[in-house]
C-alpha cells in the first residue's frame, strides 16, 4: 500500500499502532491498540471527523448497539478519529459507547489510509480488514452526512465468512 493512496482491496494493511480507550463497566481503560494484534480475525476500522458531533454520535451509538451481532461474525469494531484520549473518554461516557476509541491526532493512520480532508480532518471511512491482515471492503464518504449501517457491515462480513 501506498502512504497517503486509499488502499485498494486485497492488498496489505500495514501495521499502525494508536493509543485508545474503551469504556468497560464505568472505567475508561486506556491501552495501545495495534493492528497486527487483531490478525487472524476480521477488524472494522470506522473513521470518523469528531466527538459529538450529531452524525458522528448517530454512527458510533448505532455500531455500539450492533456490536453483539458484529462480534456474532468474529469481528472487533474500532473508531478512530483526530481527538484526544480526553475528548474519547467524555463522549463515550456521554453515549455509553462500547467500542475501542482511538485517538489519531496526528492524523497519520487518516493519511496512511488517504482519508484525510482540509477543514473536517479526515473523511468519513469504514474499512473491513480480513484474518490475513487484507482489506475486504471500503466505503469512504464524499461528504460525511451518512454512514455505513450495522445492517451493510453484517453483510459485508457475512461475505467475508463465507470465502
Amino acid at each position: 500500500m501506498v502512504v497517503g493512496a486509499i488502499p485498494q482491496q486485497g492488498q496489505f494493511v500495514p501495521d499502525f499502532s494508536l493509543p485508545g480507550g474503551i469504556l468497560t463497566q464505568g472505567l475508561f481503560e486506556h491501552g495501545e491498540y495495534r493492528l497486527c494484534a487483531e490478525r487472524g480475525r476480521p477488524l472494522v476500522l470506522a473513521f470518523y471527523p469528531g466527538d459529538d458531533t450529531p452524525v458522528c454520535t448517530r454512527q458510533l451509538c448505532s455500531y455500539s448497539s450492533g456490536l453483539e451481532v458484529i462480534a456474532g461474525c468474529g469481528a472487533d469494531v474500532w473508531a478512530i478519529s483526530p481527538q484526544t484520549l480526553d475528548s474519547h473518554e467524555a463522549f463515550a461516557r456521554k453515549h455509553q459507547l462500547a467500542m475501542p476509541l482511538l485517538a489519531d491526532t496526528e492524523r497519520s493512520v487518516a493519511r496512511a489510509f488517504g482519508i484525510t480532508a482540509p477543514g473536517i480532518g479526515l473523511r468519513r471511512a469504514v474499512f473491513l480488514i480480513a484474518p490475513d491482515g487484507t482489506l475486504f471492503w471500503k466505503h469512504i464518504a464524499l461528504l460525511g452526512a451518512t454512514f455505513q449501517s450495522v445492517d451493510t457491515l453484517i453483510r459485508q462480513l457475512s461475505r467475508l465468512s463465507a470465502l
